[in-house]
C-alpha cells in the first residue's frame, strides 16, 4: 500500500512543474478526448486523454496563444500570460456549425468531387513540403476486456496480469512509447530509435507500437497497415468512392474546411467510410474520421476499426502536418471481446534534417540503453498525454503484484494447479512446469500422432522431451525421444534427438537426432499424413509412398550477417525398401485394392524401387534476403525481409561413402522467391526453382529431383510449391530440371467493379506453372478462381480451375482448398 501511495504521489507531484494543464469538456461538461492543443502557428503541442485532461510542455514564462483543435467542435485559440507554473487552463469547446450553403448540385458538378479531385492533384505538392523530416514520436495502447472467458478448451486464462476485477473484466494491456524518428519521402526511408517503453506488469518493457507501423498515410494510394485499403484520396478513389459536401466551417486561421462524407460504391470493397476535412485552396487535409470492418482488412474476427487523424498548419513550410492519431478496434474471437484504443502524437518536427548516406540503414528500429527501464520520474516529465486514473491505477497495481508474480512461493503454486493430470492427458498429452527454474518436461500423447499407411497400417506415436530456458534472450537447449508403432508391420521405431539454441539474435542451433523414420520418397514431402490417412481409409488410395531409414544427423544454422543465412547437416543412413503390410480400408474392395509401395510401378508388389544400402549425405545452403529490414529489440533481432528484392536460395548435396559408387552424387539446387503488394490492384507472387546434378549417374529413386504433385480435389498445400493436376512421382530426373510457378489475386480491383457480383466480395486469381525437366517434355498449367470464399466473416477457402497440358495430353480439373499459407 505504501508503494502504491508513493507512486501516485510522484506522479501528482512530477507534474507540477513547468507545465500549461487543465480539462478540456464539451458544453454538457463532459470530457473530450483526443483533443489537439498546440502553440500557434507550430506543430509543438499534445493531446487530451480519455478523461479530457492535458499537458502542454512549456518550460519559459511569457505570452503564448494556445489552440484547441477536435473535429467536429469550433477551435479556439487563448492568449495567456505565464507568470508562473504550473498553469492551469481549462476550456469548453462547443460543437462546430457546419453549414452547406445554397450550392445549386447536379449529377455533373458534385461539389465534394471538385474538391477531391483538386486534393489528388495536389498530393504530391503537399506533402513534397515535409519530404524529410524528423520528429519526436509517443504512441499509448490501451486494451480492455469484457467478461473473459475463465477457460478457453480446458485451459485456465488466468487473470491477465492481475487486470481483472469481479466481473473479469477491465484493462489487460497498457503500453507507452516514446521515439525519435526520421523519414525520408524518396526514395522512401524510415528509421526509429526508442527513447523509452514500458507496458503495465512487464519486466522487459518492450512495447510494440511501432511508429512505421502506425504511419497512416491517406495520401498514399493504399493503406499497407490496413491490409492495402483504398485510400479515400488515392488515385483511383472515384472507382471505389462517392464523395457529398456535407459543409463547411472556418478554422482558427481563416481558412475554409470542406467537410466531405466518404461513401463506399460497394460495401466489400477493401474501403473506408466516414468523414475527411479538406483545407479550401491548400488542397490538403485538415482531419480524418473514418471506420473500416474486419471484413475490409481481411480480419474475420475484428467487428470494427477506427481512424482520427489531425493535421495542424506550419507556417515553416506553409503545409499541413500529421500531429496526431488514434485507432480504435473491436474485436470479437471465441468468446473473447477486447476493446481497445492506440494514440498517436507527433511533435517537435524538424523539417530540414541534416540526413547523411549513414542515417538510414536496414536497420529500422533500435532501443537507446536502458529504453525498457525508465523510472516513473523520467516518464512524467517525459509523457505528452497524461495518464488517466484508471491507467495510473493500472500500473501501480500490476507493478506491485509483479516482484511477487515472479517469487518461487507464487510460481510453485501456479504450477501446483496447471501441473495437475487430467483424465485424457494419456491421449492428448502432459507437461510438468518448473516455472520458477524455467524447465518443463513433457509428455507428448499420440492423440494427433496417429493415423494409416499400407506399410505400417494403423500407426501411433508417443514420446518424452524436456526444454530448459537458459535466459532472456533466447538461450535454450531441448531433448527428446518418441517411440512410433506400426500395428500391422508390428514394428517399433525409436527417434532421439537434442537441440540447442543460443541467442535470438543471429539465432545460431545445433541439433543431434537419430532412430529409425518412414520418409516419403519426395523429399520434399508433398502429402500430408492427414491427406494420406483420409484417401486410405476413405476412397482406398494411397498416393503417399515411404521407405525406412535409420540415421544419425547433426544440423546447424544460422543468420551469418543480416540477411544472409546458413544452413548445414551430416547424415549417414541405412536406407530400406517397405511393402504394403495392409489391404485395410473402410471403402468397399474393389477389383484394384490399393497400389503397391513402389514409386515406379504401381502394381509391382514384390519389387522395390531401390536396393538396400547405405550412404553419407552432406548438405550445404546459403539464403539471402536482400536488404533485409531489420528490428534490433533489447533481447532479440526480427527480420521483416524486402519485398523490393527476392529471396534466393542456393544449396549443395554431396551424397558419399555408399559401397556402389553409381549412388554417389553431387546436386545444386537454387530457388527464388518473392511477393509483390501492387497496392489497389492486388498481390503477385512468383518462386522459380531449378537444379541439376554434376554428373548424370544411376542415384537412388530417393535422391533424384521430384516435382510436387497433387491428386486431391481438397489438397492441404503450401503455395506455390506443388502442380494441382500433376500425379505424385511421375515427374523425376537424375539430370537438370526447373520450375515455375506464378499467382496474382486481384483481390477487389476486377470483380468489385461488376455489378451484383461485387456484393459476394470474392477475389480474381490467376496462375501460372512450369516444369522443365531434361528427359521430358514440359508440363504447364493455368489456373484462374476465385479466392476469400467461406462463410459469414470466415472467408479463408478458395476455389480453382486449372488446365494442364503435357506433350499432347490436355486436361482439366477443379481444386479447392484452403488459404492458410
Amino acid at each position: 500500500m505504501k508503494k502504491i501511495t508513493f507512486l501516485i504521489f510522484l506522479f501528482i507531484s512530477s507534474i507540477q512543474i513547468a507545465q500549461i494543464k487543465g480539462i478540456i469538456t464539451d458544453v454538457k461538461n463532459e470530457p473530450l478526448s483526443f483533443v489537439s492543443i498546440y502553440l500557434d502557428k507550430t506543430v509543438t503541442g499534445t493531446t487530451s486523454n480519455d478523461a479530457g485532461e492535458y499537458v502542454l510542455d512549456i518550460n519559459k514564462k511569457g505570452n503564448y496563444t494556445i489552440v484547441f483543435q477536435f473535429l467536429g467542435y469550433k477551435t479556439i485559440k487563448k492568449k495567456v500570460a505565464i507568470t508562473a507554473f504550473p498553469f492551469e487552463l481549462n476550456v469548453q469547446l462547443e460543437e462546430e456549425d457546419i453549414q452547406l450553403n445554397e450550392i445549386s448540385i447536379s449529377t455533373k458538378d458534385n461539389p465534394a468531387n471538385r474538391i477531391i479531385r483538386n486534393v489528388i492533384e495536389n498530393k504530391d505538392k503537399n506533402t513534397d513540403k515535409y519530404s524529410n523530416y524528423t520528429a519526436k514520436f509517443y504512441s499509448r495502447g490501451l486494451t480492455r476486456i469484457k467478461d473473459a472467458p475463465e477457460k478457453f478448451v480446458g485451459i485456465s486464462m488466468g487473470d491477465f496480469g492481475g487486470g481483472l476485477d469481479s466481473t473479469r473484466s477491465g484493462i489487460i494491456y497498457l503500453s507507452e512509447t516514446f521515439s525519435n524518428i526520421s523519414f525520408q519521402k524518396s526514395p522512401k526511408k524510415f528509421k526509429e530509435k526508442i527513447v523509452a517503453s514500458k507496458v503495465s506488469g512487464e519486466d522487459n518493457g518492450v512495447s510494440f507500437n511501432r511508429a512505421e507501423d502506425s504511419n497512416i498515410d491517406l495520401y498514399e494510394n493504399s493503406i499497407e497497415v490496413f491490409n492495402d485499403l483504398v485510400s479515400p484520396i488515392s488515385s483511383n478513389a472515384f472507382s471505389y468512392y462517392n464523395y457529398k459536401l456535407e459543409g463547411t466551417f472556418y478554422d482558427n486561421n481563416g481558412k475554409l474546411i470542406n467537410k466531405i462524407n466518404v461513401l463506399p460504391k460497394r460495401k466489400n470493397d477493401r474501403i473506408f467510410e466516414g468523414s475527411i476535412y479538406i483545407v479550401e485552396d491548400d488542397w490538403a487535409l485538415y482531419g480524418s474520421d473514418l471506420t473500416t470492418t474486419g471484413k475490409q482488412v481481411n480480419l474475420p474476427f475484428v467487428n470494427s476499426l477506427g481512424l482520427k487523424q489531425t493535421y495542424n498548419y506550419s507556417d515553416k513550410i506553409d503545409a499541413w502536418v500529421l500531429i496526431g492519431q488514434t485507432i480504435d478496434f473491436d474485436i470479437k474471437f471465441l468468446g473473447f471481446k477486447p476493446k481497445g484504443k492506440f494514440s498517436y502524437v507527433y511533435s517537435d518536427y524538424n523539417f530540414k534534417p541534416d540526413f547523411t548516406e549513414n542515417t538510414f540503414t536496414n536497420e529500422v528500429l533500435s532501443f537507446e540503453k536502458d529504453a525498457t527501464k525508465k523510472d516513473t520520474t523520467f516518464w512524467n516529465t517525459l509523457r505528452p498525454v497524461p495518464l488517466t486514473k484508471e491507467e495510473t491505477e493500472d500500473y501501480s497495481l500490476k507493478d506491485s503484484i509483479k516482484t511477487i508474480r515472479k517469487s518461487k512461493k507464487y510460481l510453485d503454486s501456479l504450477d501446483l494447479q496447471g501441473n495437475k493430470f487430467g483424465l485424457f492427458d494419456p491421449i492428448t498429452g502432459y507437461t510438468f512446469r518448473n516455472s520458477y527454474e524455467n524447465w518443463s518436461f513433457s509428455y507428448n500423447g499420440p492423440m494427433l500422432r496417429t493415423g494409416f499407411n499400407t506399410v505400417q497400417g494403423f500407426y501411433t506415436s508417443a514420446g518424452f522431451s524436456y526444454f530448459k530456458t537458459l535466459n532472456e534472450e533466447g538461450k535454450w537447449w531441448s531433448a527428446g525421444i518418441n517411440a512410433n508403432y506400426g500395428f500391422s508391420d508390428k514394428r517399433l521405431r525409436p527417434t532421439f534427438y537434442f537441440s540447442k539454441k543460443w541467442d535470438n539474435f543471429s539465432k545460431p542451433r545445433l541439433t543431434i537426432s537419430g532412430g529409425i523414420v518412414t520418409p516419403q520418397f519426395n523429399g520434399r514431402a508433398p502429402i500430408f499424413k492427414l491427406n494420406n490417412t483420409i484417401t486410405s481409409l476413405f476412397y482406398r488410395e494411397n498416393y503417399m509412398k515411404i521407405y525406412e531409414k535409420t540415421y544419425t544427423e547433426v544440423q546447424y544454422s544460422e543468420e551469418i550477417k543480416n540477411g544472409i543465412y546458413f544452413f548445414g547437416s551430416l547424415e549417414y543412413a541405412k536406407r530400406t525398401p517397405l511393402f504394403n503390410t495392409t489391404d485395410y480400408s473402410f471403402a468397399k474392395q474393389d477389383t484394384n485394392g490399393y497400389t503397391s509401395n513402389n514409386p515406379l510401378n504401381p502394381t509391382d508388389f514384390e519389387n522395390s524401387a531401390f536396393t538396400e544400402h547405405n550412404i553419407a549425405t552432406l548438405t550445404l545452403g546459403t539464403t539471402f534476403v536482400f536488404g533485409q529490414k531489420y528490428l534490433s529489440y533489447p533481447d532479440m533481432k526480427v527480420n521483416q525481409g524486402n519485398d523490393k528484392y527476392p529471396t534466393v536460395s542456393v544449396n549443395y548435396t554431396k551424397r558419399f561413402g555408399a559401397s556402389n559408387t553409381e549412388l554417389n552424387s553431387d546436386l545444386l539446387i537454387a530457388n527464388i522467391r518473392q511477393n509483390i503488394t501492387a497496392g489497389n490492384f492486388g498481390d503477385f507472387a512468383y518462386q522459380l526453382r531449378g537444379g541439376a546434378f554434376l554428373k548424370q549417374k544411376n542415384i537412388a529413386f530417393m535422391d533424384k529431383l521430384q516435382a510436387n504433385g497433387n491428386q486431391l480435389l481438397f489438397p492441404i498445400d503450401r503455395e506455390l510449391n506443388s502442380f494441382n493436376l500433376l500425379e505424385y512421382y511421375k515427374f523425376y530426373t537424375n539430370d537438370k530440371y526447373a520450375e515455375m510457378h506464378m499467382e496474382h489475386d486481384f483481390k477487389g480491383s476486377v470483380l468489385g467493379k461488376i455489378p451484383l457480383v461485387n456484393k459476394l466480395n470474392f477475389h480474381l486469381i490467376v496462375g501460372g506453372k512450369v516444369l522443365l525437366m531434361a528427359d521430358k517434355n514440359p508440363y504447364s498449367e493455368y489456373s484462374v478462381g476465385l479466392a476469400n470464399l467461406g462463410f459469414g466473416k470466415y472467408r479463408f477457402l478458395r476455389l480453382e480451375y486449372v488446365n494442364a497440358n503435357y506433350g499432347n495430353i490436355n486436361e482439366s480439373g477443379l481444386v479447392f482448398r484452403a488459404s492458410l499459407f
